[in-house]
């Protein structure tokens, strides 16, 4: 697990707050995208949290 939370350069699609997360955990990025697309069909703030990630989540 990389100790580091950070949005990357290259791994991007919008922000590169999934890819970022991904890294962090030690996931598979697109699994990690999948889950967040999946969960905007729940009710809840999932785009206000990542926007709140993409602002606070440093570039690499």
């Amino acid at each position: 697990m990389n100790s580091r939370l950070a949005r990357p350069r290259n791994d991007r699609w919008i922000a590169g707050v999934c890819a970022g997360l991904a890294r962090r955990f030690g996931w598979s990025t697109g699994m990690v995208r999948l889950l967040f697309l999946l969960s905007c069909l729940l009710p809840g703030p999932q785009i206000l949290i990542y926007i709140v990630l993409w602002v606070m989540m440093p570039n690499e």
